[in-house]
């Protein structure tokens, strides 16, 4: 249960921006239209298509649907807070988005750690691809990946729902697990312990299959044909940088959390706000621009489409 003498939080990152607000409101809104309908589409793309029923598209499906799962536990609170005039959050509610992102978060890498393998896999040992990762394998792997990170974060959720608070005031523009410890006035000795643990298993764990996959990679790139070099850069190029944009946001998001950030410019934080709320959004342009089967396949949904239309 939520802590009886606290039913609500303010948050108090926002500021009054008079009429400004709606401008705001719309710009965020079909940020969120835009975010829901690329993942979406690819999404159904994929789903639709047998031939794009192999492990790679699959952990890219997995990839957009948690896109979607993340944007939805996001968004529209953030729109509300938006229009709202006084920056209240229910308790309930609040510890709701916390589960949300903070999944989302473990997910996202945990799936870009298993793509690594799968690009190892594929690159390293093409010939013994097709056994060593199948398609129902590779629906496993989403499927304990999910089921992982719902059940570790209970935990952590569950451990913070205990705390006494003493205050309710969250310097933040959403809630964040990180500020609900700081406002408990009882033990959290436990906590603390625990959030370690939780980094370890989220961050460091997560990093061996990366480490080892691409090491793998670098070592057949340099000692293999051009053309397996050039395989391993096109399938490759669109995971690094799905993978150095996620571990950025993350980066700035946590420092965000953990320092004071007011001596820094506005600007600044407006930049880093700006790219952490079109994160969403990167993963589906890169891999719908990079890779030329999902490409083609929906280039071709979206003209048979128009002439049905026609």
């Amino acid at each position: 249960m939520v802590n009886s003498t606290l039913s609500y939080f303010i948050l108090g990152a926002y500021m009054h921006v008079g009429g400004l607000k709606y401008f705001c409101f719309m710009l965020t809104a079909m940020l969120y239209v835009v975010i829901i309908t690329a993942n979406t589409s690819l999404t159904v793309v994929i789903c639709m298509n047998r031939s794009l029923h192999e492990p790679m598209y699959l952990f890219l499906c997995s990839l957009f649907i948690n896109e979607l799962y993340g944007s939805t536990g996001f968004f529209p609170f953030l729109l509300v807070q938006i229009l709202s005039d006084i920056h209240t959050v229910s308790a309930s509610l609040c510890f709701l988005q916390i589960f949300c992102l903070y999944t989302y978060a473990n997910i996202q890498f945990s799936n870009l750690a298993i793509m690594s393998y799968d690009r190892y896999l594929a690159i390293c040992c093409p010939l013994q691809y097709n056994t060593r990762m199948t398609s129902n394998r590779s629906v496993i792997f989403i499927i304990v990946i999910w089921l992982y990170s719902f059940v570790k974060f209970l935990i952590t959720l569950s451990l913070n729902i205990r705390l006494t608070l003493c205050g309710n005031i969250i310097n933040s523009l959403y809630c964040n697990n990180y500020f609900i410890v700081k406002l408990a006035c009882s033990d959290t000795k436990v906590n603390n312990i625990y959030g370690l643990f939780d980094t370890f298993l989220s961050v460091v764990v997560p990093l061996f299959p990366i480490l080892f996959s691409y090491m793998k990679i670098l070592k057949v790139c340099f000692s293999g044909s051009k053309q397996t070099r050039q395989k391993a850069v096109s399938t490759c190029t669109p995971h690094l940088a799905s993978l150095l944009n996620f571990s950025f946001a993350c980066l700035f998001a946590t420092l965000q959390s953990r320092f004071d950030v007011s001596s820094v410019s506005s600007v600044l934080r407006i930049i880093v706000l700006v790219y952490l709320l079109i994160i969403p959004l990167l993963n589906p342009i890169m891999y719908g621009l990079q890779t030329s089967k999902i490409r083609n396949l929906f280039c071709s949904k979206m003209l048979a489409g128009h002439r049905d239309t026609m």
